[in-house]
């Protein structure tokens, strides 16, 4: 039983949460509104083709061969052609999720009417977001100028030629799969095959979700730093609007906002409690680096929401004027700049984790045992997690490298270009996992210094709600024993989003 609401889309903007919600099962539902937008298009281009005017992929071929005109009797079988010969992606499957959040996109996008196609293919792909019809797309294969050879898997499975994951994550071919979900193969006309494969929907799907899940990183890692505070006895001033303002930097008072209030209620706030005047800067500088963060967060879902909004079609189809237009919508280099930015800002981000957990495990800064043990020489306690914190954030800064640009070679060198935004927005759910073990780790930490302190039950309410979770599922550190198992379990809690906020 799908527990979500059904999604309409084409009568509003869509957003990253609503992409999430038909990845994860939702169904949709389509505006009757959008539908007579793409009536209108499409008699504007079957006029253009009745005519024989110059269009791209219409009556013209692609590529190098858009000076080579198409015969009329040619169109319809050239869309089966243009599908069959961009399927061409290798490796192993991208997750279902990853696909139906590009097929919500792809669909959301064609309802503009910019693409031209007939209303039959937009309701045909949401027949098959709500049958459960996903197509089996390999993983490599976009250079970022439209997600042509995913494109191309996708419009395979459409046409019932290529294949599908069933829900088990098992394959199928799409003949068979469509047969028993009732689906009949689409068979795409004029222009058709090249709204299936010509696109970024994929990619911005991808990044929609990307975006969802990097934003839980961040609020772990929120989390896991109020906690640090606490557990390090920090001079809270730093997050003081007075100073903040003094130079303002996007993101910080966010940052800086977020924090008290994880700790309203606390000790921590009042007159005294601080242990120094001015804490390392890993701890000191929280606002300004998890506020660029929380910055390139919010700049990323601006550039997410323009994208699975946006027609990537090439050529546009402009109702207002009935023009047909060739232009370059299908690079998302903005979202794939800004994909790379954000990654990049959270290395730094996971640098400062991996500095505070060091100030708290080690006497000189802490104040407290090397370890946070109370077993002398003769136990490390907590003190070996430092190794496996270095370990993660190195996968992380080493992930979070941009992907090369560089002159493309497509096309006989008309496609000069490439962006590799796929890359970023791929990578970003690897990079999270290690974040949030990261976080993990942190509040493996923070939680053992607080109880050294002894003043759990000085925290905020906030905190101390957390607190308890936390040690529900990991007791007290109070003789060696191996640890992966308790940041595993924290890590859990994080991916279940109950030690975020």
């Amino acid at each position: 039983m799908n527990s979500h609401e059904p999604v309409t889309l084409g009568a509003a903007a869509l957003t990253a949460l609503q992409v999430q919600t038909i990845a994860d099962g939702a169904l949709v539902e389509v505006d009757a509104k959008a539908i007579m937008a793409m009536t209108i298009t499409r008699r504007i281009l079957e006029k253009a083709a009745h005519e024989n005017q110059p269009v791209y992929g219409v009556t013209t071929g692609l590529g190098p061969k858009v000076v080579e005109p198409l015969p009329n009797a040619d169109i319809d079988d050239f869309s089966i052609n243009t599908i069959r010969a961009r399927h061409n992606a290798v490796g192993d499957p991208l997750p279902a999720t990853w696909v139906r959040a590009g097929m919500a996109v792809r669909l959301n996008t064609l309802l503009s009417g910019v693409a031209g196609s007939r209303t039959q293919l937009a309701e045909h792909i949401a027949l098959c977001l709500n049958r459960q019809i996903t197509p089996l797309i390999p993983e490599s294969g976009t250079i970022g100028v439209a997600d042509l050879c995913w494109g191309g898997a996708f419009g395979s499975a459409m046409i019932g030629e290529g294949t599908v994951l069933m829900p088990d994550g098992t394959a199928q071919s799409a003949a068979q799969a469509m047969k028993a979900a009732g689906v009949p193969a689409y068979r795409p006309q004029l222009r058709e095959g090249l709204a299936l494969v010509s696109h970024s929907c994929f990619t911005a799907g991808i990044s929609a979700i990307a975006w969802n899940r990097l934003t839980r990183c961040y609020q772990a890692a929120q989390v896991a730093a109020a906690l640090s505070m606490e557990g390090f006895r920090a001079n809270v001033s730093p997050l003081d609007k007075r100073v903040l303002t003094l130079r303002p930097q996007q993101g910080q008072l966010q940052s800086a906002g977020e924090l008290l209030k994880l700790l309203e209620g606390s000790s921590l706030l009042r007159a005294g409690a601080a242990r120094r005047l001015q804490d390392p800067l890993s701890i000191r500088n929280v606002a300004q680096v998890h506020g660029s963060t929380a910055a390139m967060l919010n700049q990323l879902q601006q550039a997410v929401t323009d994208e699975i909004n946006g027609a990537s079609d090439n050529p546009a189809v402009i109702a207002a004027d009935e023009a047909i237009l060739s232009h370059g919508g299908y690079l998302p280099v903005y979202l794939g700049i800004t994909l790379s930015s954000t990654l990049q800002s959270f290395v730094h981000l996971a640098a400062l984790q991996v500095s505070r957990i060091s100030k708290l495990l080690f006497k000189r800064f802490s104040g407290l045992a090397n370890g946070l043990t109370t077993a002398g020489a003769n136990g490390a306690g907590l003190a070996p997690a430092m190794k496996t914190a270095e370990a993660l954030f190195a996968q992380i800064a080493h992930l979070a490298t941009p992907p090369p640009v560089y002159p493309g070679m497509s096309a006989d060198g008309l496609e000069d270009i490439v962006t590799h935004a796929a890359i970023p927005a791929t990578t970003a759910f690897t990079i999270a996992d290690k974040l949030d073990r990261l976080s993990a780790i942190e509040m493996l930490v923070a939680i053992q210094a607080i109880d050294l302190r002894d003043i759990h039950q000085t925290l905020s309410p906030s905190l101390q709600s957390t607190y308890a979770l936390l040690r529900d599922a990991v007791p007290l550190v109070d003789a060696d024993r191996a640890l992966g198992p308790d940041i595993e379990a924290i890590y859990a809690l994080i991916e279940q989003g109950k030690a975020t906020f």
